[in-house]
């Protein structure tokens, strides 16, 4: 009854990959998932919408990717993106490019992608099994030969190990799968969330709370060096940053933080002016409007809600009339524009982290095969290994095409050995 040709480890989206790639080829594939249900953080990504995968050409996909983007060339030239979105369509999901190169499901919905995936197993009479707990891994003579789980011993020759990261751990990732690969030997890189909101000191971005902004700059100083910067859109929050360019760039904040370095964030609101053409701007609107209160102007520079906060930063009389602003006062609001700044004093924790950086070492994995370079028969799928991306599909094509593959390595046994 417990005799497999493959045993996949993790029903998430590379897990499902794996499974139907093996089964494809003719193995008989069982998914043990210890949650009871499958793909519950697939259900959570793109917040509901799942941003399936990006249209980057691999070149430029590949820099998204750290700390090793390369270790994917063979992953992504045998099933990239065009590949996720072919078979999603012949399950009924049709996806829809939107801005940055993201694809969605044209449903918005990610539950249309898993049910998509759940039929294309059935159809190919993989069994899945939910609340299984993986206790061990069985290695004989350096060669799997099967697994233990919930007190029950299942026979096999080849496992792929997809249990992902440690982010979101309510819906599954708690890091468990860290633990089987370094019973058997393998080095994990120290987890670490990634792609995660930050928390900053004093109360400018509580003030600021909900205000979300669009084509705003963010750069990243570490120990007042220059470490990162980010184009594009982010939130104001209770506790401080977050939003699209400050998770990409959370990346190297928490990395600084681990190092208990200085780290700070500052935004620049105006990145379409350099300094010399965004003072001539305010000259201007303060010359033209020389009666206007100082707290009326600042509505042609900044959101509404934005206003007291500046005011109350640069100590400004609002009362006072535009033409009495001084030189100083100016190059003062200039200053800020261009330089918002945010000391920035932890990162949140890993329920609230996209995804998680660290893992199993790719030295350690066969890029041609996702195999382990220490135990024979046994595969790594997705989040599980020591790669991680920037937001827009990137991660989730990292475990498509990462899964595919180890399916395939393993099915393609199967046909050998029938």
């Amino acid at each position: 009854m417990n005799n497999f040709d493959v045993i996949v480890i993790g029903a998430g989206p590379a897990g499902l990959l794996a499974a139907g790639r093996a089964a494809e080829l003719g193995s008989k594939v069982l998914v043990l998932e210890k949650m009871r249900q499958e793909g519950r953080k697939l259900l959570i990504t793109g917040k509901g919408r799942c941003n399936i995968t990006n249209s980057a050409p691999i070149t430029e996909f590949i820099k998204h990717v750290f700390p090793n983007g390369k270790f994917l060339r063979s992953a992504f030239s045998q099933y990239y993106s065009d590949d996720i979105i072919q078979l999603l369509q012949d399950y009924g999901v049709e996806s829809v490019l939107e801005q940055g190169g993201r694809y969605f499901p044209a449903s918005n919905k990610s539950a249309d992608v898993l049910q998509a995936l759940l039929r294309w197993l059935k159809k190919l009479k993989v069994e899945i099994r939910c609340g299984h707990r993986v206790e061990k891994l069985i290695v004989e003579d350096g060669v799997i030969t099967g697994l233990r789980a919930n007190g029950e011993e299942f026979k096999t020759g080849q496992i792929i190990l997809a249990t992902g990261g440690k982010s979101y751990p309510a819906t599954g990732s708690n890091g468990e799968g860290y633990e089987l690969a370094r019973q058997l030997g393998h080095t994990i890189q120290k987890a670490i969330p990634a792609l995660v909101p930050l928390e900053t000191q004093g109360g400018i971005a509580q003030q600021l709370q909900g205000l979300n902004m669009k084509n705003v700059k963010a750069v990243v100083w570490v120990n007042n060096k220059k470490a990162g910067e980010a184009f594009g859109e982010m939130i104001f929050t209770h506790f401080g940053l977050s939003g699209p360019i400050i998770l990409t760039l959370s990346r190297i904040v928490v990395d600084a933080l681990q190092q208990k370095k200085k780290v700070e964030i500052t935004i620049d609101l105006k990145p379409a002016l350099d300094e010399q053409k965004l003072d001539k701007r305010l000259l201007r609107d303060l010359n033209e409007h020389g009666k206007k209160k100082i707290n009326n102007i600042f509505r042609n520079w900044l959101p509404a809600s934005m206003i007291p906060v500046f005011i109350d930063l640069l100590k400004i009389d609002p009362e006072k009339e535009c033409h009495q602003v001084s030189a100083n006062e100016r190059k003062q609001i200039r200053y800020m524009l261009k330089n918002l700044r945010f000391i920035i004093s932890h990162h949140r924790a890993f329920k609230e982290a996209i995804i998680t950086a660290g893992g199993i070492v790719t030295n350690e994995i066969s890029p041609k095969t996702m195999e382990s370079k220490l135990v024979k028969g046994l595969y790594f799928a997705g989040e599980i290994i020591d790669l991680d991306a920037e937001t827009g599909g990137y991660n989730l094509q990292i475990a498509w095409s990462t899964g595919w593959l180890a399916g395939n390595s393993c099915g393609k046994l199967t046909e050998d050995k029938a």
